[in-house]
């Protein structure tokens, strides 16, 4: 019996260490590769040369909706290079995910630097009933996504807290609210930065095919309002099935913290945003409920207005006037300096991003002149409608491609940017729409984050860990976190499932399929 004790203790340790070696040249190889901004960098100069390769190689495609023959542009050429050099300024000012991403940023700045999204997370979590409680934490986590990094920065240490405060295992409550806040990532019932950022590439790259397409930010709402309450409550199955047995009676000498509860004036602020809700809403609904009302587009509809296509400047009004409301009735704001200053602060975050989207806009812009984009696109349609698969698997295929990118790279619009040109006209050519691809893809990104060591919070998490377990490392956090990351995959294959077999719209006027 002890051989056989000793046999089998060998080989869970041998199992422990092929795993542990296997998370290692995982975190060795993202580690390996360069910053984003340099890959895309590196990507613009080698479309360049590519684009040279394949016009010396004749290759050709037949344009399947105009029949036209498409050829590769050498880009490396005189045209060539006076095009990059009178453009350059043009690929950036004018790549549609910028603009969008700046002007959601101040609105989201004003309401974050109020204190009141940091009042709003804590009033949830602190009015949950108890039994409820591990749902109310993924569910904020989920919804933290509106306002930049809040829930990593905030939700995570704050649901650990509360947990042990319960008498239950902290680290179990933070997985819980790392789940939500990554897992579901591109789920919400708000539309958040990250809407209008990947519409903008998902736009980019479907004018390789369709020069006139547009991806409204709102694209894949429907589905990611439903994700929400499906994704919370699967994080709540898992946290209470799986990881909180597993975990067992926490046994540490942490002290218990106590939680701060809101301050009168919070509290204040809160109602006086209550009232300005009630009030926005009864506006909105005036402007959309007559036929005739002004928020409807010219000939009527919803789906034309100015509620939909301009969801970014409404996001922006909404957000900054409750944040302007809160700030200043909660006394966080004393005049508008203070307002200014949080604005340039949200906007001192986007930093990094307007370096990368400056080597992304060449990048995208490169492929789109050399039509490589659209050559690649017909022959990769071509090889997958011999293959035969139909749109369940194909779709299944891309999300787990999408979930093992996201293991080697990060950022999710540093992958969008550089996925999309090649698989939105590829699959718009099958006639799957550039939404559909969209959501295919978030799903993918979202059920990684939270086992990649490529996710830029990653080492904040550990050190959150390690507050109550000194001992945690990374073979922690992904043992912790792998049971959620297997089952938000299946849900959300699923639920995707149901909404092609039904033929589901992703969003307002976001359908499954796409016409030539």
């Amino acid at each position: 019996m002890p051989n056989l004790q000793t046999k089998q203790t060998k080989e869970k340790k041998e199992k422990i260490s092929l795993f542990n070696r296997i998370l290692e040249w995982v975190e060795i190889g993202g580690n390996a590769l360069p910053h984003p901004a340099t890959l895309f960098a590196l990507f613009a100069v080698a479309t360049l040369i590519l684009s040279a390769v394949t016009h010396y190689m004749g290759l050709e495609a037949i344009h399947p909706g105009t029949q036209e023959m498409i050829k590769p542009v050498n880009l490396i050429s005189i045209e060539g290079l006076h095009r990059i050099i009178l453009e350059m300024v043009e690929n950036y000012t004018s790549f549609a995910p910028l603009g969008i991403v700046m002007v959601a940023m101040l609105g989201i700045g004003m309401a974050e630097s109020s204190g009141m999204i940091n009042a709003l997370i804590r009033l949830l979590v602190l009015s949950a009933p108890k039994h409820l409680l591990t749902f109310i934490i993924v569910f904020s986590g989920i919804l933290s996504n509106v306002a930049s990094d809040i829930g990593y920065v905030l939700l995570i240490p704050l649901a650990g807290v509360i947990f042990m405060a319960v008498g239950r295992h902290p680290i179990a409550g933070m997985a819980a609210a790392f789940a939500g806040v990554s897992g579901g990532f591109s789920a919400n019932l708000f539309i958040g930065t990250i809407d209008p950022l990947l519409a903008g590439l998902s736009e980019e790259a479907a004018r390789i095919i369709d020069p006139d397409y547009l991806v409204n930010p709102t694209a894949n709402y429907y589905f990611m309002a439903f994700s929400t309450i499906v994704i919370s409550l699967a994080g709540t199955w898992v946290t209470e099935k799986i990881v909180e047995p597993r975990l067992g009676k926490y046994k540490g000498d942490v002290p218990i913290e106590k939680i701060e509860t809101l301050s009168p004036d919070e509290k204040r602020g809160l109602i006086y945003c209550t009232i300005t809700s009630v009030f926005i809403l009864g506006v909105i609904l005036l402007g959309i409920l007559p036929a005739n009302g002004f928020l409807r587009g010219p000939d009527g509809s919803m789906l034309n207005s100015p509620l939909i296509k301009g969801v970014v400047a409404m996001l922006f009004v909404v957000a900054g006037t409750l944040g302007l409301v809160y700030g200043f009735a909660s006394g966080k704001f004393k005049n508008d300096t203070d307002v200014v200053n949080g604005m340039s602060k949200a906007m001192q975050t986007l930093g990094l991003y307007l370096v990368l989207v400056f080597f992304a806009a060449q990048f995208v812009a490169y492929f789109k002149w050399s039509n490589l984009g659209v050559i690649f696109a017909v022959q990769g349609a071509d090889l997958l409608k011999s293959s035969g698969l139909g749109v369940i698997p194909l779709m299944i295929i891309f999300i787990i491609l999408s979930a093992s990118i996201n293991m080697l790279m990060g950022s999710a619009s540093a992958k969008w940017a550089l996925m999309a040109p090649i698989f939105i006209p590829m699959f718009m050519l099958l006639g799957y729409s550039p939404e559909l691809t969209q959501v295919v893809y978030r799903i993918g990104d979202s059920v990684s984050n939270i086992v990649s060591p490529m996710m830029s919070f990653f080492a904040l998490i550990i050190a959150y860990f390690q507050k109550y377990e000194s001992n945690t490392g990374i073979g922690t956090i992904i043992a912790t976190m792998l049971p959620y990351s297997i089952a938000f995959f299946f849900v959300w294959t699923a639920l995707l499932i149901v909404w092609l077999v039904f033929g589901l719209p992703l969003g307002p006027g976001a359908e499954l399929h796409y016409t030539l």
